[in-house]
């Protein structure tokens, strides 16, 4: 396994009765990853949170594998060990797989946080239609 830059200090805990929030990437975001026995995947992020995403994966990992995922957002590069789940789909080549979190250095949570909250953002303030128009009274 390569060895980390900075020592990961953040792990993220899901709370169960809330769901983090999720940002659809539909692919636009290449990610790197490399698993315990050193191979590595070329893999595409289809929706990324806090706690973990979802990857479109040429072949897919076996769930409870730990492996190091890297890939770049506006915020700068995000580099962390996550665990990967169960396959969600399977197309003719590929697969969609979900992977969890484990450890993030401090400045890669707060990079992620940051995209995450900037996406969020502008998909809020994006307008939905053309044809909304200011309610009377605003």
């Amino acid at each position: 396994m390569a060895k980390f830059q900075s020592a990961m200090t953040h792990f993220p805990r899901a709370n169960v009765n809330l769901r983090s929030p999720r940002v659809q990437l539909n692919g636009s975001v290449a990610a790197a990853v490399l698993d315990e026995g050193g191979q590595r995947a070329r893999a595409k992020l289809q929706s990324i949170s806090v706690n973990g995403g979802l990857l479109l994966l040429q072949q897919e990992l076996s769930p409870g594998d730990f492996v190091e995922i890297a890939f770049h957002t506006r915020s700068g590069a995000i580099h962390g060990m996550a665990e990967m789940l169960s396959p969600t789909g399977r197309l003719k080549t590929a697969c969609l797989q979900p992977f969890r979190f484990i450890a993030l250095a401090d400045d890669d949570h707060r990079k992620l946080r940051r995209a995450l909250e900037s996406a969020l953002d502008r998909s809020f303030l994006d307008p939905v239609s053309e044809d909304l128009h200011t309610p009377p009274g605003f």
